[in-house]
């Protein structure tokens, strides 16, 4: 079956209105939004197993932040993004600075549209070491901070939940923040959006090769997820030019009244699995992406790893910080 793959909250739930005619609050979740400095900030949190099934998200808090851009963006507006970043994470995670907190960063580093964990990774303010070894210069920093990049299954044949989890076992750690690639189905939402939760993640949930989840319930321990969709399936992508070719013809008037009705009678479902039948023979389960998605993966992680590290060393200025990881 053909279906509309994300991993966003937030289109979880635009696609319940969509299929329901909903426009209101939906029972079981709470939508909140604001605007800072540009930013789109949206926090849904899903309260119920029935609003948990609903949209097919865990309980917990969903936070998205969205601008025009993320990789082409001024000195001040790479701040504002990690301001909000830290403002975010701030609001989702009840810290306990007395114990380490271990970065994970998901996805395969030769796949530039997967890189963005180990990416981020590379551009941690990382400080367990200087904690152990160094105790004179430990008061420096707030928080004792270490990274991974286990990678991925197929080239070291072992699972990164097993991985992550050794790990977990011997640095004990207080908080996991694990760092992933995500799938929209909505062609703007590529490389505008980053996404916060508190309910762990799923690798590889968003190309449809899910692994085992890195949350409470596997590792003991509390993860937070950050992510950002940097590729859209095939036919989400088609499904979205097709809507808008319809809207630009309508527009023109220059389509027959015939035509339209036809079109206009097939649900979005049935539009969805139409496109997915005639796509799927000849491409497959293809995911796409931007043709800049190297340099847009420099500059996102630079973003998502600002906004970490101001969050974990919250008594160092952003210059500071940035002195350290440039």
């Amino acid at each position: 079956m053909t279906y509309k793959r994300t991993d966003l909250a937030l289109e979880e739930t635009e696609m319940h209105r969509e299929n329901t005619g909903e426009q209101g609050d939906i029972d079981g979740i709470k939508i909140s939004e604001k605007n800072d400095n540009g930013i789109k900030i949206t926090r849904v949190e899903v309260l119920d197993e029935n609003a948990s099934k609903m949209i097919s998200k865990p309980i917990g808090n969903y936070i998205t932040l969205e601008a025009d851009t993320l990789d082409y963006i001024s000195k001040d507006e790479y701040e504002s993004m990690c301001k909000a970043l830290k403002s975010e994470l701030s609001y989702i995670i009840d810290m306990d600075l007395s114990k380490p907190v271990l970065v994970v960063g998901l996805g395969n580093r030769n796949i530039s549209a997967d890189a963005l964990g180990p990416k981020v990774v590379e551009q941690m303010l990382v400080t367990r070491h200087l904690f152990e070894h160094m105790p004179q210069i430990s008061d420096s920093f707030a928080s004792s901070v270490c990274a991974l990049a286990p990678g991925v299954l197929g080239i070291t044949g072992i699972e990164t939940m097993e991985i992550v989890k050794g790990v977990t076992e011997r640095v004990k750690p207080g908080l996991v923040i694990a760092v992933d690639a995500l799938a929209a189905r909505k062609i703007q939402r590529i490389n505008t959006t980053i996404q916060i939760s508190d309910t762990g993640i799923n690798p590889g949930s968003g190309v449809g090769n899910n692994r085992k989840a890195l949350c409470r319930d596997t590792l003991g321990v509390d993860v937070v997820a950050i992510g950002v969709p940097t590729v859209v399936d095939a036919v989400t992508m088609t499904n979205d030019t097709f809507d808008m070719t319809l809207d630009a013809i309508k527009n023109s008037g220059e389509c027959t009244q015939g035509i339209l009705s036809v079109i206009d009678k097939l649900s979005d479902e049935e539009k969805y699995a139409l496109i997915g039948q005639v796509l799927m023979p000849t491409v497959g389960d293809m995911v796409l992406t931007v043709k800049e998605i190297d340099m847009a993966m420099n500059k996102i992680s630079k973003i998502i790893a600002g906004g970490v590290n101001t969050f974990l060393q919250r008594e160092m200025t952003f210059d500071q910080i940035e002195s350290f990881t440039l």
